[in-house]
């Protein structure tokens, strides 16, 4: 392979990478956007959160299942209290897989 194809190819993929995450961060200071727009934006966190735990709480064992069969849907309620009471992502996560450790652990799942 040709020197120059290479590092073309690395450039590209630098700036693919950079470019998504650093012309938000520039262009979209929080001081300078309006209010409605910051307030809305406070939501993506939760939203992004929501859209990754989501699939893997009510999908156990390869399936939909919303019952009380289900361990991840079992460990998410509680857990949605630690969330709600802490506020914290790291709380919240290190309660659920404790909570998914000790049902297994004591053979109730």
């Amino acid at each position: 392979m040709d020197d120059t194809a290479l590092i073309l190819c690395l450039a590209g993929s630098v700036l693919a990478t950079v470019l998504p995450k650093v012309i938000p961060v520039t262009f979209l200071r929080g001081d300078s956007l309006p209010l409605l727009l910051r307030h809305w934006l406070a939501f993506v966190p939760v939203a992004v959160m929501a859209a990754l735990v989501g699939p893997d709480v009510f999908f156990y064992e390869g399936q939909f299942n919303a019952t009380t069969s289900n361990l991840f849907l079992m460990v998410a309620i509680p857990s949605l209290l630690v969330a709600w009471r802490f506020k914290n992502y790291f709380v919240t996560i290190a309660f659920g897989i404790g909570l998914v450790i000790l049902a297994r652990w004591s053979g109730l799942y």
